[in-house]
């Protein structure tokens, strides 16, 4: 029933795994899949939001939208006339949150009863989506981060509302990751972020998950994700740079 729709693909800020998840998802379905990238479109400079979605919902079926402003992909949304998906902003990450509880089930076997802990930067889009998604689908969550870079007031206040019998917690206190089944975590500066490298480097060093940390939760089949991409090796230019001014 998708075969022969046209979806478009808005991308302002790069991407490996989304950008490929998407094409590959409508192509495997029957789609005609056009990718729009931050220099191919005018998207909020020559041409305002509003008006872009009424005219790219003349011409495509649905709209994925990965970039800054959460705004945006509302606008999108509103006045496209088609669905539209969000494939990130500064304050969501809603795709990411499918395959990751989707991997969850998938270890797991259910999602009741489960605990997991986001390590890190505790206000970016994972940890919101995180915080968030876990109160809907009642799965106990802890956002463990320093108290400057935890979640801020009005995203703790939607997974309030949309709780239903998970435990939410939020505090800068490592020994909260034992028992949990799963931690996560994010790279330290988002895409976009200007900020001070080693002042982040030095506020989330403690948080860092390592061998330690994962011994730490006392849970011997713990797990252990990140969205990706991650500074791990010295395979990148980033991370050889991080690694020549920071030694990690």
């Amino acid at each position: 029933y998708l075969e022969g729709l046209n979806i478009a693909l808005i991308f302002e800020k790069t991407s490996t795994r989304t950008r490929s998840a998407f094409t590959v998802a409508g192509q495997d379905l029957g789609m005609n899949v056009t990718y729009l990238g931050s220099s191919e479109i005018q998207l909020g400079k020559k041409e305002s939001v509003i008006d872009t979605a009424k005219v790219l919902g003349s011409m495509f079926d649905g709209i994925e939208y990965r970039g800054f402003k959460q705004e945006d992909v509302e606008a999108l949304a509103e006045f496209s006339g088609v669905p539209v998906w969000n494939g990130l902003t500064d304050t969501w990450h809603p795709t990411q949150m499918i395959a990751d509880f989707m991997t969850l089930k998938e270890i797991f076997g259910k999602l009741e009863g489960l605990t997991i802990a986001y390590v890190g930067d505790g206000r970016n889009n994972m940890a919101n989506s995180l915080l968030v998604t876990s109160a809907i689908l009642g799965v106990n969550v802890k956002i463990i981060a320093p108290s400057s870079l935890q979640p801020e007031k009005e995203i703790i206040e939607i997974a309030q509302q949309h709780n239903n019998g998970a435990e939410l917690t939020i505090t800068d206190d490592l020994d909260a990751v034992k028992g949990v089944d799963m931690l996560y975590t994010d790279v330290w500066v988002s895409m976009g972020e200007k900020v001070d490298f080693k002042e982040r480097i030095d506020l989330l060093l403690p948080y860092q998950i390592n061998a330690d940390l994962v011994e730490k939760t006392g849970n011997p089949d713990v797990i252990v994700m990140h969205c990706l991409p991650a500074f791990h090796d010295l395979n990148t230019e980033i991370g050889q740079e991080i690694y020549e001014k920071y030694g990690l």
